[in-house]
């Protein structure tokens, strides 16, 4: 009886149990940022970034100030419409070269992922490079991972101050030169020189130079891993192009697992576990603060620091190397990997085409642009010799960057009258402007209007040719 009273006093305990409200899953829109340490750490790919870097770098600064045939040798001139680039130059109406060459970069870049995945992201983004180039600087001046962690944690100190001082110091340089250089892109940049030394730079100049500074400064000493991981769209994509016979850095889950540590005299084997300590040395060197371990991530850049960090305790614990590697998914799963694919000849085919037809279009490129102008204001003219007049206005761009002597010439179905000077000269990267007319007797004429082209010929250079079609006009006669 007593039993059956504790039951029943059990089971109405239980009924007044409230069950427990489960906290609905919440998605932070914003996480604050956890500053990365990385380890700095010397290896056969740290070494390969360096060295891919360097001429990247050098290109970047010395470019502007080459000179050829007495002008800057890379100069987009904005105010003239007119982009320099080494022997050449290129007009507004040349717009279309520029958008196949951006697709041929496109394509280039496509058919690199889709081989070697994102090689480009680790070794020659330009957002690696000078991140790299800042984070030795903190190197420089902070010394190595857990130098930087303690001096962040210290209280104020002299040591403090002027090791931050001086890194904040050459950042600012660096950003400072790195916005100059952009500048003199479109700026020349021997005059931008001498007026910024003179204090006499325009303040557009000046404005666009702390703008770039300021991006360059942020970029690359604050957001670093944030770009690429939140900002740059290739991140997002680059999947698309990923199959499992793409390179990319990989950890041996099978060579690995089980991690754990143990002592160097001990056989993994014979304690149950995988070659991998667990030391985190790979989390401690990566720049985006990934652990490769969990399998490839859309934050890897591919730069091949972690295969550095685990190849050098792999070599202190006697075990092979390639721990992690460069390698692909088919060959971690099977022992085999295909080069040669559909998806590589498609990429590849693709930039072939692209970059023949713009080779031969820019061997075919003539440095002249001839526009016929019809005057529209009068349909025609009669002549007090009782001919038909049609005026046309020549507009002729001289592109190349030499001065020419052009002949004019007319072909048609009648013999027209060509009234004017045949031939006008134009200096270099000038637009010249020139009045021409037509006559013809109108009893030749059989029908209202009849096609004219015009001919515009360099004298000194017969390659350098333009036609250009327009209409005469004159009264239909039954």
């Amino acid at each position: 009886m007593a039993k059956a009273n504790e039951q029943q006093s059990a089971s109405r305990e239980d009924s007044q149990i409230v069950p427990v409200r489960q906290e609905p899953h919440v998605l932070y829109l914003y996480e604050t940022r956890k500053k990365i340490y990385a380890r700095r750490l010397v290896g056969v790919y740290r070494k390969l970034k360096k060295r891919s870097g360097i001429p990247l770098l050098l290109a970047y600064a010395l470019c502007p100030w080459l000179q050829i045939d007495g002008r800057q040798a890379l100069w987009f001139d904005l105010p003239e419409r007119k982009f320099h680039i080494f022997w050449l130059t290129f007009w507004p109406q040349d717009f279309m070269l520029l958008a196949w060459l951006l697709i041929i970069c496109a394509l280039a870049l496509f058919t690199v992922t889709v081989l070697v995945g994102r090689v480009w992201c680790g070794f020659s983004c330009p957002q690696t490079v000078w991140t790299m180039m800042f984070m030795g600087v903190e190197h420089f001046f902070e010394g190595g991972r857990n130098k930087r962690i303690k001096l962040d944690m210290a209280p104020l100190s002299f040591d403090k101050v002027w090791r931050k001082g001086g890194k904040h110091t050459v950042w600012l340089l660096i950003a400072f030169l790195t916005g100059f250089t952009f500048v003199g892109y479109f700026n020349p940049i021997r005059e931008l020189t001498v007026d910024m030394f003179h204090f006499e730079a325009e303040p557009a100049a000046v404005f666009w130079i702390c703008l770039f500074a300021g991006m360059t400064y942020m970029n690359a000493g604050y957001l670093r891993e944030q770009v690429c991981m939140y900002m740059c769209p290739y991140a997002r994509f680059q999947s698309a192009m990923f199959d499992p016979d793409t390179l990319v850095v990989s950890y041996d889950a099978a060579r690995g697992e089980p991690r754990g540590p143990r002592r160097h005299d001990v056989d993994p084997r014979e304690i149950g576990r995988g070659d991998c300590v667990d030391c985190s040395m790979c989390v401690q060197v990566c720049p985006v603060g990934i652990d490769i371990r969990d399998g490839l991530q859309y934050e890897c850049i591919s730069c091949g620091l972690c295969i550095d960090a685990c190849d050098s305790i792999m070599d202190k614990m006697g075990y092979a190397k390639r721990l992690i590697s460069f390698t692909t998914e088919n060959k971690l799963a099977s022992g085999v990997s295909r080069i040669l694919r559909p998806r590589l000849f498609g990429y590849g085919a693709a930039l072939m085409l692209m970059a023949g037809l713009f080779l031969a279009t820019l061997v075919a490129r003539v440095p002249l642009e001839l526009e016929v102008i019809r005057d529209r204001a009068l349909l025609y003219r009669e002549t007090p010799r009782g001919l038909i007049e049609n005026i046309y206005t020549l507009r002729i761009n001289n592109m190349d960057e030499r001065e020419h002597e052009y002949r004019v010439s007319v072909a048609a179905e009648y013999d027209f009258s060509l009234i004017g000077d045949t031939q006008v000269r134009v200096g270099a990267g000038e637009v010249s402007t020139h009045l021409l007319r037509l006559e013809l007797d109108p009893g030749l004429l059989k029908t209202g209007n009849a096609d004219v082209r015009f001919t515009l010929e360099a004298i000194d250079d017969a390659k350098i040719r333009d036609t250009e079609e327009s209409r005469f006009i004159g009264p239909y006669i039954r």
